[in-house]
C-alpha cells in the first residue's frame, strides 16, 4: 500500500468517525478494495455512556434525630485511572490467546515480567502483541476474548 493510499485510508476513517458521529452510531465497519490483491477493513466504534439516572430523596414527616448517618455509597472505581492499568494502544480486536482453544496468555492472579506478552490486538488484519508494561501480578482481566477495544481502554490491572 502506497503513500496515496495511506492518506486516503486515513480521511476514509475520519470520515467515518464524524458519520459515526452525526448519526449517534456505536459502530461502522466496511470493506475497501483497492484492487485484486489490496483491501483494507475498518471497523469504527465509540463506547457510549450513560447519563446518570436522577433519583428522588425520601422525604421523612419528622427528622430522626436518633437515626444512624450512612456514608454515601462508594463510587465504582474507573479502571482506566488505577496505576496498575494496561490500556489498548489501538483500536481493534482482542484476543486472550494465540489461537482459538489454545490456553490464554495470562489469568488473574498470574505473576507477569515486564514485556510478557499479555494479549493479542489485531488491528488492520495485524497481530499485535500487547506487552506487559511491568512487572507484577495480573489483578483483573476487563475484556472478554474477542472483544473490541478502543484506544485507551482498560484491557487488565497488573500490580
Amino acid at each position: 500500500m502506497g503513500e496515496k493510499n495511506l492518506n486516503s485510508d486515513v480521511e476514509f476513517i475520519k470520515a467515518l468517525s464524524e458519520i459515526l458521529r452525526k448519526n449517534d452510531l456505536t459502530e461502522i465497519e466496511v470493506s475497501r478494495d483497492y484492487g485484486e490483491s489490496d483491501s483494507i477493513d475498518v471497523r469504527v466504534a465509540r463506547e457510549i455512556h450513560a447519563a446518570p439516572v436522577a433519583t428522588a430523596a425520601p422525604v421523612a414527616a419528622a427528622p430522626l434525630a436518633t437515626a444512624p448517618v450512612a456514608a454515601p455509597a462508594a463510587q465504582p472505581e474507573d479502571p482506566a485511572q488505577h496505576a496498575g492499568a494496561v490500556t489498548s494502544p489501538m483500536v481493534g480486536t482482542v484476543y486472550l490467546a494465540a489461537e482459538p482453544g489454545a490456553p490464554a496468555f495470562v489469568s488473574v492472579g498470574d505473576k507477569v515480567t515486564e514485556g510478557q506478552t499479555l494479549l493479542i490486538i489485531e488491528a488492520m488484519k495485524t497481530m499485535n502483541q500487547i506487552p506487559a508494561p511491568h512487572a507484577g501480578t495480573v489483578k483483573r482481566i476487563l475484556v472478554d476474548d474477542s472483544a473490541a477495544a478502543e484506544f485507551g481502554t482498560p484491557l487488565m490491572i497488573i500490580e
